[in-house]
């Protein structure tokens, strides 16, 4: 039944929060910074490998980078019309929201911790391809794939982060339940090369992430996200 992948992803990143949040009880203060250094380390490098699969080729037994005017193009325009209509801002309201109706007012990382995991496991080309083959095929593997990888991802934050984490399951079921609906009228234009496209640049994307789970919040990831928009347009111009 279409649907049915989207239903397991949101209930897996639900359940990875909730093990993390049991779990994370039992951790000390140290041990928590430990795990979070950890998961952005290796969300950097998940980011770091998206992007070279995208950048880099073999030619004449070598590697050659390429695509890095597509990058420039897509982080810089994306950047400008994400702060213009601040899609972090967006975010970050909703996670205020959230934590006052579910009770969470005195937590003060929860609208970090919501609004650090949704972006982590929103962006990437598995949410749109397991999407549309979803809505078209009723086959929901890819996005249990994803349910996977989404569970264990979101419990090691929670360990780290807090319970905000695990609310991270309501943009991923709007996402990939919106795609899903509209598969249809989709499909056209997700082909090989826009999904390559969107894939390296949701790399770059995943790596700020990290980033910020390292450093502090040193990125708005949140609005740079329109760079996937024009990264999958940009495969339709005659470059």
């Amino acid at each position: 039944m279409p649907g049915t992948g989207t239903l397991i992803n949101a209930a897996a990143i639900i359940l990875g929060g909730l093990g993390g949040a049991l779990f994370g009880r039992l951790l000390n203060e140290r041990v928590q910074g430990t795990l979070g250094t950890a998961c952005g380390v290796a969300t950097m490098f998940i980011g770091i490998a998206g992007a070279m699969e995208g950048m880099l080729s073999l030619q004449n037994g070598g590697l050659a980078s390429g695509q890095g005017l597509l990058v420039v193009l897509s982080l810089t325009l994306g950047g400008l019309i994400g702060e213009l209509i601040d899609i972090e801002g967006f975010f970050e309201r909703f996670g205020e929201w959230l934590k006052r109706k579910t009770g969470n007012a005195r937590d003060a990382g929860f609208v970090n911790a919501f609004v650090t995991a949704s972006l982590t496991v929103s962006i990437g080309a598995m949410a749109i391809v397991g999407s549309i083959r979803d809505g078209l095929l009723g086959d929901p593997s890819v996005l249990i794939t994803k349910a996977i990888l989404d569970f264990i991802i979101v419990m090691v934050m929670t360990c780290s982060m807090g319970k905000g984490c695990a609310f991270s399951a309501i943009p991923v079921a709007a996402l990939e339940g919106g795609m899903t609906a509209l598969s249809r009228l989709i499909q056209p234009v997700m082909t090989e090369a826009a999904l390559s496209n969107l894939s390296m640049v949701g790399s770059i994307l995943i790596f700020c992430v990290g980033l910020n789970l390292v450093f502090g919040k040193k990125v708005r990831v949140g609005n740079l996200l329109p760079a996937l928009v024009i990264a999958a347009a940009a495969a339709f111009l005659p470059w």
